[in-house]
């Protein structure tokens, strides 16, 4: 009976040689260890994040700069754009923005590309251009009095179908522009949570193995 009982007291005190407590510290003295590892991994990805921050803002801004854009000055500004805020902040200032970009290409050259051929694109025009080729093909053919009138309205068309084309062109770069500076930002915004994470998983980790080192 006695050898019974000794070998139950055994079996509950798990295995010879081993200490509960050390296993505890063992396995905080881990975990401190891991997260560790995990705060230098989030100040490795919060570097790379910043680092491509850091290189779309001075593409964006070397980008714009070759182009030397420039706000209207605060005192020429139209009543219509006046009224918006953007350019009324930017007033006077060179281009050099992702931010800057959107708004001089939305709110400057989308506004005024508007009243170029009253809200038609420069894809729009060119169904305008053909139909007036055509008509004045047939109006020279049947020498038509009215051929120089289709001429100068052929002319017309194709100027404003130009001017559509180079500010829509213009735009466009500008809008990829403000798309990289946006990333970036994005870029920055996420390198500042990664190394914030980092700091309280860093601090953590050491308050993980301060404790498992007391109670070894």
């Amino acid at each position: 009976m006695s050898l019974t009982i000794q070998s139950a007291e055994r079996s509950n005190a798990g295995p010879i040689g081993t200490e509960p407590g050390k296993t505890r510290s063992t396995r905080r003295f881990m975990a401190g260890v891991s997260g560790l590892a995990v705060a230098v991994a989030l100040v490795g990805l919060g570097s790379v994040l910043r680092s491509n921050a850091s290189f779309a803002e001075q593409n964006v801004a070397r980008q714009m700069a070759e182009q030397r854009i420039t706000f209207k000055p605060a005192e020429t500004l139209t009543p219509d754009e006046r009224d918006t805020p953007c350019l009324v902040r930017y007033a006077g200032r060179a281009l050099t923005t992702g931010a800057q970009a959107e708004c001089y290409a939305n709110h400057f050259i989308g506004n005024h590309l508007k009243k170029v051929a009253d809200g038609r694109t420069y894809s729009e025009m060119r169904a305008v251009q053909t139909e007036l080729r055509e008509r004045l093909t047939r109006a020279q053919a049947a020498n038509d009095p009215g051929v120089g009138d289709l001429q100068r309205e052929l002319a017309e068309i194709t100027g404003k179908r130009q001017t559509l084309f180079e500010g829509e062109t213009v735009r466009g770069l500008l809008l990829t522009s403000y798309g990289f500076g946006t990333l970036g930002s994005k870029a920055d915004q996420g390198a500042t949570v990664a190394f914030a994470a980092s700091a309280v998983v860093l601090l953590l980790s050491l308050l993980v193995l301060v404790w498992a080192r007391i109670r070894s």
